[in-house]
């Protein structure tokens, strides 16, 4: 077989960051025995470990998430190294364009349409709704007048946000028609949809599809504040769910969703809401490996490593995913950057040594400077990952280390 992969993720090798460490294409794909070639941007050059003798082409473009480049190098590498049989893209900014290419170069693997239906936010609900599961009430942006009359038989306040974001990126709540007015002609509505207001608590699960689009491994976790907030310069966290009922529920709740989208041989990202009556409402699906320190939890509790399974599925190795032992609970906060970028750290407090809860902290030194830009796996205000059997504990650790936190910034 040969296989493309795209990647735009570096790698680290100082000891203090553990971001994509979970991305090991050396290990996890045989490079032996498949042909493996690699299309990169700069960052994503710095994620490529294997000896440079077992890659059978390797191209570096400017940007991969441009689809003419993507395209591009992929017909480079197949004049180069022969007929692709695998494009693998791992980030979810990439699924979408990669599907794309595949359709351009007859290359085998889904195509948009199945995509869509985890990377197009109109489209999954739009597939869960025909089947009866609960999602909030939604539209295309069409128009300003379409979404004035939508929110104004909805009620207020609504969500616009793109039907393929990511990370909250663009997501806006808006609270009135007059905010409503003002903000959609600065928008592209091509790109947006419209929906409801769902008040509850989100919650978040992470898993694995096989190919029978059953899901053999989850894990079901509770939001400490929400990703909409952090884009707004709130703390961002959760803390994975002990054995309940309201567990149980959201498993049933998953397994239904990733059935009915037909999802199969791919780690996936579920967000949901859990309203005051306890009713379970679908928010929105990846079909990628959760972002922050979601994946380092999970492996580190767990055992399970989605990226591998991922990796190992997509190279044509069966996936036989462990069963959960024990009912251990865990959880990560990210600190976001101040307002103001760039600025330089005058001081920020570690916080390991006053919390036996921390497994891993990741800290700016002074002097360092933070920049614009990034997601939740860029260099923050603090980023830390905490482990304890009691979930109480970890969620009471986490408010702590909001409350106590001690950071300083000055001008670069």
């Amino acid at each position: 077989m040969h296989i493309v992969l795209v990647n735009r993720w570096p790698r680290f090798s100082d000891g203090i960051r553990w971001d994509n460490e979970l991305t090991r294409y050396e290990e996890f794909i045989d490079h032996d025995k498949h042909r493996v070639s690699y299309v990169v941007d700069a960052l994503g050059a710095e994620g490529v470990l294997v000896d440079p003798a077992r890659i059978a082409h390797f191209v570096q473009v400017e940007d991969v998430n441009d689809y003419d480049a993507l395209r591009s190098a992929v017909q480079e590498v197949t004049e180069k190294a022969g007929p692709v049989d695998q494009l693998i893209a791992l980030s979810e900014f990439t699924l979408e364009i990669a599907a794309r290419v595949r359709v351009a170069l007859g290359i085998p693997g889904p195509r948009p349409e199945q995509v869509a239906v985890y990377r197009d936010k109109v489209r999954m609900k739009e597939v869960l709704a025909e089947a009866g599961v609960r999602v909030p009430r939604f539209a295309p942006c069409a128009d300003l007048e379409s979404c004035v009359a939508f929110a104004g038989a909805t009620g207020y306040p609504v969500i616009l946000k793109p039907v393929d974001g990511a990370a909250s990126i663009g997501v806006h709540r808006v609270e009135d028609e007059a905010a409503l007015r003002e903000l959609v002609p600065t928008l592209d509505l091509t790109r947006y949809e419209i929906e409801e207001f769902v008040t509850g608590v989100i919650h978040h699960v992470d898993g694995f599809a096989d190919a029978r689009c059953q899901v053999p491994f989850q894990v079901a976790s509770v939001y400490v504040n929400d990703c909409l907030a952090f884009g707004s310069g709130s703390p961002l966290g959760s803390v994975v769910l002990h054995e309940s009922e309201l567990r149980t529920r959201i498993e049933d709740f998953t397994r239904e969703c990733i059935a009915v989208l037909g999802m199969y041989d791919t780690p996936f990202h579920l967000e949901l809401f859990v309203t005051g009556s306890g009713e379970l409402v679908f928010l929105e699906v990846g079909g990628r490996v959760g972002g922050s320190e979601v994946p380092h939890l999970v492996n580190k509790l767990f055992g399970v490593n989605l990226y591998e399974a991922w990796l190992r599925a997509l190279s044509g190795e069966s996936v036989d995913l462990p069963p959960k032992s024990g009912d251990p609970s865990g959880g990560w906060l990210v600190l976001p950057k101040p307002d103001g970028l760039p600025l330089r750290v005058r001081r920020a407090s570690p916080m390991k040594e006053r919390f036996e809860t921390i497994w891993r902290e990741l800290v700016p030194r002074p002097g360092q400077v933070l920049e614009p830009g990034g997601s939740y796996d860029a260099l923050h205000s603090g980023r830390f990952i905490l482990l304890h059997e009691d979930q109480q504990r970890v969620t009471d650790d986490i408010h702590r280390i909001i409350a106590t936190f001690e950071f300083e910034v000055e001008q670069p």
